[in-house]
C-alpha cells in the first residue's frame, strides 16, 4: 500500500456511465480506491475525507443485504465470499483507542488483608480464628492478582489481526503500518481458540474484539492469496431509493399501492402485484408522492438523462389512485422525482440542498376544455445534494421536510401547461 498518497488521491466520484457505477471500496495489496456516488462533493483534506469515507461505509452497511468481496486477478469472473468490513474497522479502532495490543493475563495468588478473595484457597491455606459461636474469622486471605503475559496465544493472534486489518484498511485512519506479527497459531487453530474465549468471557469489550478477530480469520480461511476485494455495490440506485424513503417517507405506505387483479372466467380471480411508489411523504396534511431516481441529469443537464415516459405515467397513476381512493383533494396532493446533484458544482447555478429543475407531464392528460392540470399530474423534477442526503437520512427534522415540500410546491406558482403539439 502506497502510504505517501493522501486520501483525496484515492477517492473517485462516479459518473454513472460506461460502467462507472460502483460505490464503495476496491483494494488489493498494492493500493485501494474509494468510489463515491454521483453528485458527491469530496472534501479537500484528509481528516474530513476519513469522516466521509466512514460515513459512506455506514450508509452502505445500513442498506446492503450483506458485505461482499470479489476475488479475481482483475475483477473478472469473480467468486464471492463474505468480507467482514466491520470486523476490520473494529480491530483498527480498538487498537488506536487502546494504543497497544490485547495482553492476556496469568492468574496469581498472594496472602493479603484485602483484594479479590479466593475462598477455596483461603479456607485451604489460611488459619482462621474460631469465635465462641463457632464462626470463623480470617485475618489474612488468599487473594487473586494477575500479571500481563505478552506471550499468550490471544496476544499473538491479536498482533496478526491488527497487521492484517491495517494492511487492508488502516490507511483510512493513519499513514503508518504496525510491526509485522511474530509466531502465532494457524488460522484454524486461532478460530478455535477465539471461539473458546468468546464463550468464557463476560467482558463486553473482549466479546466485541474476539468476535471481530474471529470474523476476520474466518474470512481469511476462505479466501485465496493475493486477491482483490471490494465492499460496496454496483446498484447504488437502490441505496438512493432507501435513503429517500428513510429520510422522508412514512412507514406504512402499502395503503397507497394501486392494486390490480384478474377476474377470470375459468378458476379463481387472481390479485396481481401492485405498483409500488418509492415513498409517500405527509407534511402538514399534504401528501407528496416521491420517486427516487439515481439518474445523471443532476450532473450532466442532459434531458436524455431524465425519467422517461413509463416513469412519468406511473407517477400520475399513483397520484390518481390516492386522489380517488383516499379522497385527498388536489390542493393537498403533489408528485415529484428526486435525483442526485452537487450543490457546490452544477449546471443550474443552484446552491441549496434541494432544488426544482422543471416538471414532467403526460400529454394525454391535457384537456383543452379545462387546461388547468391537477397538481399530481405535473410531476416536479427535484435535485438533492448527494452528500447532504447521506448525512441526513436518519432522524430527518421537520425543517428538511419543509424545504422539500416547498420545493415541490413550486408547481403552484407555475403557469398553465401549454397544449401538446
Amino acid at each position: 500500500m502506497d502510504l505517501t498518497k493522501n486520501l483525496r488521491q484515492r477517492c473517485h466520484v462516479n459518473t454513472n456511465e460506461d460502467g462507472d457505477s460502483f460505490v464503495g471500496v476496491k483494494a488489493d495489496s498494492d493500493d485501494a480506491v474509494i468510489y463515491f456516488p454521483l453528485g458527491y462533493q469530496l472534501p479537500e483534506n484528509d481528516d474530513d475525507s476519513r469522516i466521509d469515507i466512514n460515513n459512506l461505509f455506514g450508509v452502505l452497511a445500513a442498506f446492503m443485504k450483506e458485505d461482499k468481496v470479489i476475488e479475481s486477478p482483475k475483477f473478472e469472473a469473480p467468486r464471492t465470499v463474505d468480507f467482514p468490513i466491520h470486523a476490520y474497522l473494529t480491530i483498527i479502532r480498538g487498537f488506536l483507542r487502546a494504543g497497544r495490543y490485547y495482553i492476556e493475563t496469568d492468574p496469581q495468588y498472594k496472602t493479603d488483608t484485602k483484594g479479590r478473595t479466593s475462598w477455596p484457597k483461603t479456607v485451604k491455606e489460611q488459619r482462621a480464628l474460631v469465635q465462641k459461636n463457632g464462626s470463623l474469622i480470617f485475618t489474612n486471605m488468599t487473594v487473586r492478582s494477575s500479571t500481563p503475559n505478552a506471550n499468550k496465544e490471544i496476544t499473538q493472534i491479536h498482533k496478526y489481526c491488527v497487521y492484517e486489518a491495517f494492511e487492508k484498511l488502516g490507511w483510512l485512519y493513519v499513514p503508518f503500518m504496525p510491526e509485522k506479527p511474530g509466531m502465532h497459531p494457524g488460522v484454524k487453530e486461532s478460530i478455535y481458540i477465539l471461539t473458546k474465549k468468546i464463550g468464557s468471557t463476560n467482558n463486553d469489550n473482549e466479546q466485541e474484539l474476539f468476535t471481530a478477530m474471529r470474523a476476520m480469520l474466518e474470512y481469511i480461511d476462505q479466501k485465496s492469496s493475493d486477491t482483490q476485494y471490494f465492499f460496496g455495490t454496483d446498484h447504488f440506485e437502490t441505496v438512493w431509493e432507501k435513503m429517500i424513503d428513510k429520510a422522508f417517507g412514512i412507514e406504512d405506505k402499502t395503503q397507497y399501492f394501486p392494486k390490480t387483479r384478474w377476474l377470470l372466467d375459468y378458476g379463481h380471480d387472481k390479485e396481481k402485484t401492485p405498483l409500488f411508489p418509492d415513498s409517500i411523504m405527509i407534511y402538514k396534511d399534504k401528501y407528496y408522492v416521491l420517486d427516487a431516481k439515481c439518474y445523471r441529469y443532476g450532473w450532466t443537464g442532459n434531458p436524455d438523462h431524465l425519467p422517461n415516459g413509463t416513469d412519468i405515467n406511473k407517477q400520475i397513476t399513483y397520484g390518481e389512485y390516492i386522489e380517488r381512493v383516499k379522497g385527498i383533494p388536489n390542493a393537498n396532493l403533489f408528485n415529484c422525482f428526486i435525483m442526485p446533484y452537487n450543490k457546490a458544482d452544477n449546471l443550474f447555478r443552484l446552491n441549496s440542498n434541494v432544488g426544482n429543475i422543471g416538471e414532467a407531464i403526460g400529454d394525454w392528460r391535457y384537456d383543452a376544455s379545462n387546461p388547468k392540470m391537477k397538481n399530481f399530474e405535473r410531476i416536479q423534477g427535484i435535485v438533492m445534494d448527494t452528500r447532504y442526503l447521506m448525512y441526513n437520512y436518519i432522524g430527518t427534522p421537520e425543517q428538511q421536510k419543509k424545504e422539500l415540500a416547498e420545493c415541490i410546491e413550486k408547481v403552484l406558482s407555475r403557469g398553465l401547461v401549454s397544449p401538446p403539439k
